[in-house]
C-alpha cells in the first residue's frame, strides 16, 4: 500500500539520479527495502558519531566523527545488502532473523573496525579515552539494528506494506498469475477478484478506496484506455514483469522478442562488461588458485579420474563450447546417459559433495570467461542434450542463448536447482527476464545476491 508513496520520497530531492537509474534500482528492489536501508545506513552514522563524541569528551573531532560514521554505515548497509537482508523472504521467521543480524553486524563491524584503523591515528586517542568504545559501538549498533528489523518484521506481518491487486475478471481469468504470487510472493501481494463492469473514473476511486492500486488483466482481455485514475493496470506479462521481476513465459508473443533492444545494449555496454569480465575473472583466479591446487589433488586422491571435466555446452547465439569444472562424480556417472542431478546424488563422490555445495567446482570456468565464451553473469550454459528436450515442450527456450552464459545469474539467485522440466520452465522466466533488462545495477545486484547463495549454500546439489 505505501510502495508509490515510498518511492517518491526515497528520490524526492535526488534530481542527480537519472530516470534510467531510478527505474533499475526501483524495478529490482522493493521500496520499502530501499527505504530500510537507507534509515539503517542513517541509524548507524548516527550512533557512530555520538559514540566517538561521547568517548572523546568534548574534544574538537567533528570531523573524525563524520569520517568514521560514514564508514561504519556505508559499510553496514553494505554488507547487509551482500548478505540478503533487503529481501521480504529474509522477514519471514523471527528465528532467522535474529542470527542473519548478529552475523551481518558482526561481519560488518569488523570490517569498519579494520578499515576506520586504516584512516589514520585518531581511533587510537578515541580508544584510549574509552577502552569500552569498540564495545559499547558494536552492542549498541546490534541492538539498534534488531530493534529496527523487529519493529518492520511486525510491519510485514501485519502487511502494511502488502499491495492489494486486483484481477479483472476474477481470480480464475489470470490463474498462473495468481499461483505465481501465492508461490512467491504471498507476503507481498494480496489479490482480490474485481468484476468484468466496463472501466470507468468511479471504479478507480473505489478501488483505491479499498487500498488496490495495481489492476491486472487478462492477456485474452483490452487495457481501458481511459479512467485509470491513479490506479495501475498491466496486463499479466507486464505485471510479472515489474512486480514478480520474471517474465510470463505462458503469454509470450514473437512480438515480446522483436522489442528487445538487445543490439543496441550491446554495442553501449559491451566494451564494459567484457573489460570486468576480464578482471574479475584474472583477480579471482588468481587469489583462488591456492584452493584451486589442493582441491585438484583431493579429486585426485578421493577418486579415480580426471581432475577437470569437460562438457559441451550451448553457448551465445547457441554456439557450442567446452565448458570447464573441477570433476565431482565418479567417472561412469552418464554411462546411462546424460540426467539431471538430484538430491543425494549417489554419482557425486565424497569432495564432489562438498565442492557443490560450495560451488568451487565452478571455479575452472573463471578460464572460459577469460576465452570470452562465457561472463560472470548470465543465463546457466545448458547441454545440447537438455537444449534440445527443452525447447521441444517450452516455447522460445532457445532465446535465453541471446546473451552469453555465465557463472552465475538473476535464475541461480532466485530459483533452486532446476532438475525437471517444470523448474526449466521457471529458471526462463528469469533468464529472460535478464536478456531483457541486464544493466550493470541488476548485475551488481545479481554479484552480491551470488556472495549469499554460496555463503548459506542455497540451491546446491
Amino acid at each position: 500500500m505505501l510502495e508509490r508513496q515510498l518511492e517518491e520520497r526515497i528520490f524526492s530531492g535526488v534530481p542527480q539520479i537519472g530516470q534510467a537509474m531510478r527505474s533499475s534500482v526501483i524495478r529490482h528492489i522493493a521500496p520499502e527495502m530501499l527505504a530500510l536501508l537507507l534509515i539503517e545506513a542513517g541509524l548507524s552514522f548516527w550512533l557512530c558519531w555520538l559514540l566517538i563524541a561521547g568517548a572523546t569528551a568534548g574534544a574538537s573531532l567533528d570531523h573524525v566523527a563524520v569520517q568514521h560514521g560514514a564508514v561504519v554505515a556505508l559499510v553496514a548497509a553494505f554488507t547487509s545488502f551482500l548478505l540478503g537482508a533487503y529481501r521480504p523472504a529474509a522477514f519471514a521467521r523471527i528465528r532467522s532473523l535474529v542470527p542473519a543480524t548478529a552475523l551481518g553486524g558482526l561481519l560488518a563491524f569488523s570490517i569498519a573496525w579494520a578499515m576506520l584503523w586504516l584512516l589514520g591515528p585518531n581511533l587510537e586517542m578515541i580508544v584510549g579515552r574509552d577502552p569500552m568504545w569498540p564495545t559499547k559501538i558494536f552492542l549498541a549498533w546490534i541492538g539498534a539494528l534488531l530493534a529496527l528489523r523487529l519493529v518492520f518484521q511486525a510491519a510485514v506481518r501485519s502487511r502494511l506494506f502488502t499491495r492489494r491487486v486486483a484481477v479483472m475478471g476474477g481470480l480464475g481469468a489470470a490463474a498462473g498469475t495468481v499461483a505465481a504470487i501465492r508461490t512467491g510472493h504471498a507476503g507481498s501481494f494480496e489479490v482480490v477478484p474485481l468484476g468484468a463492469e466496463p472501466w470507468s473514473a468511479a471504479v478507480s476511486l473505489d478501488l483505491r478506496a479499498s487500498g488496490v492500486r495495481t489492476v491486472v488483466v487478462p492477456q485474452s482481455a483490452v487495457l481501458p484506455t481511459t479512467g485509470w485514475g491513479n490506479v495501475e493496470l498491466l496486463d499479466e506479462t507486464g505485471f510479472w514483469e515489474r512486480h514478480l521481476r520474471r517474465v510470463d513465459v505462458e503469454h509470450l508473443v514473437p512480438a515480446w522478442f522483436s522489442a528487445l533492444d538487445i543490439k543496441a545494449r550491446h554495442q553501449l555496454w559491451e566494451p564494459v562488461y567484457r573489460t570486468a569480465d576480464v578482471l574479475t575473472s584474472a583477480v579471482l583466479l588468481l587469489f583462488t588458485l591456492p584452493l584451486m591446487l589442493l582441491v585438484a589433488v583431493l579429486i585426485r586422491l578421493d577418486s579415480p579420474g580426471p581432475v577437470l571435466y569437460r562438457q559441451e555446452r550451448i553457448g551465445k547465439h547457441s554456439a557450442p563450447f567446452v565448458l570447464l569444472k573441477f570433476r565431482s562424480m565418479n567417472c561412469n556417472a552418464e554411462a546411462r546417459g546424460p540426467a539431471w542431478a538430484q538430491q543425494h546424488d549417489p554419482r557425486v563422490t565424497r569432495i564432489g559433495a562438498f565442492i557443490r555445495r560450495t560451488r568451487i567446482d565452478e571455479l575452472p570456468q573463471l578460464i572460459n570467461v577469460l576465452r570470452g565464451e562465457m561472463s560472470v553473469i548470465g543465463p546457466r550454459p545448458e547441454r545440447p542434450h537438455f537444449v534440445g528436450q527443452l525447447a521441444a515442450v517450452i516455447p522460445f527456450y532457445g532465446e535465453r542463448a541471446r546473451v552469453k552464459p555465465g557463472l552465475t545469474g538473476w535464475a541461480q539467485v532466485n530459483f533452486p536447482y532446476g532438475a525437471s522440466v517444470a523448474d526449466a520452465r521457471a529458471k526462463l522466466s528469469y533468464d529472460l527476464y535478464y536478456v531483457k533488462y541486464h544493466t550493470p545495477i541488476l548485475d551488481l545486484m545479481i554479484l552480491f545476491a551470488t556472495v549469499r547463495v554460496i555463503l548459506f549454500q542455497e540451491g546446491s546439489r
